[in-house]
């Protein structure tokens, strides 16, 4: 199966990047946001199902015994390897023109994450990874952040219309009694890829759902960050927590929020 992962890996890379240059040939100029609102800051454009259905159709054409899943149309086929997609990840920010958005397309073997790739192109980066083969950002090898000290930290947590506003400064309010800074970036999956990397210590989402996070989660394993069970506490299928964070405040941070690494 490594040589049949290895593949799928080399073709995803491809894939997302031609799906990415579509996205940005689809961005709306800076302004005031484009797109149907389903609810508070939950925004639908037409790139999001243009990209979905161009990456759907590419893998059932290359490989049309794997299942795949997609944030628009759900799960449209079935198999072992399955794809999952998040045809643009930070919604909110792409209808108004701005950078911090990205495709993301992730490879579960039965329930594993075994693969996957967030690309931003409005900020020319891309993250790679393969279950034992390393984490990557342009082809570079990353790590997680070596802070060992909560005051020195940076933390991103992300906001929901699904979490009650006092648990979200619940939290918020840990994170800065730990003597860490606090961001909201507006997309998971590229804030999940800056634990990976180095550019933040942590990341924190009370009700995240799996095409959020699929391309991301091998890409932290191979960088050795920290990351909560996600899919064995329901992420597989709806929305859960998701804890991120650099090893050397990984406690300190988990039990400050109340999220469990294990």
């Amino acid at each position: 199966m490594t040589a049949a992962l290895e593949r799928r890996f080399e073709v995803a890379r491809a894939v997302v990047s031609d799906a990415a240059r579509l996205a940005l040939s689809m961005r709306p100029p800076p302004g005031g946001p484009i797109g149907t609102q389903k609810s508070a800051q939950d925004w639908l454009t037409e790139a999001d199902g243009a990209v979905e259905a161009f990456i759907s159709q590419r893998m059932a054409t290359l490989f049309p015994e794997d299942g795949f899943q997609g944030e628009e149309e759900g799960s449209t086929r079935q198999g072992s390897l399955r794809w999952v997609v998040d045809p643009i990840d930070g919604t909110s920010n792409f209808a108004r023109g701005r950078n911090r958005w990205c495709v993301s397309l992730g490879l579960l073997e039965d329930d594993r994450p075994v693969a996957g790739v967030v690309c931003a192109p409005a900020l020319g980066e891309t993250y790679t990874g393969l279950i034992g083969k390393g984490a990557f950002l342009n082809g570079t090898p990353i790590k997680a952040s070596p802070v060992s000290d909560p005051k020195s930290a940076m933390i991103e947590m992300g906001w929901s219309n699904r979490v009650p506003r006092e648990v979200f400064n619940e939290k918020i309010d840990a994170i800065l009694r730990l003597g860490a800074m606090p961001r909201s970036g507006g997309s998971g999956a590229l804030a999940l890829t800056d634990v990976a990397c180095g550019r933040l210590d942590g990341y924190i989402e009370i009700v995240i759902n799996l095409w959020d996070v699929a391309g991301a989660l091998p890409i932290l394993a191979e960088a050795g960050a920290c990351v909560s069970p996600f899919l064995r506490d329901g992420g597989l299928t709806g929305g859960a927590t998701i804890l991120a964070v650099a090893p050397g405040i990984a406690s300190a941070l988990s039990e400050a929020v109340k999220i469990p690494l294990s």
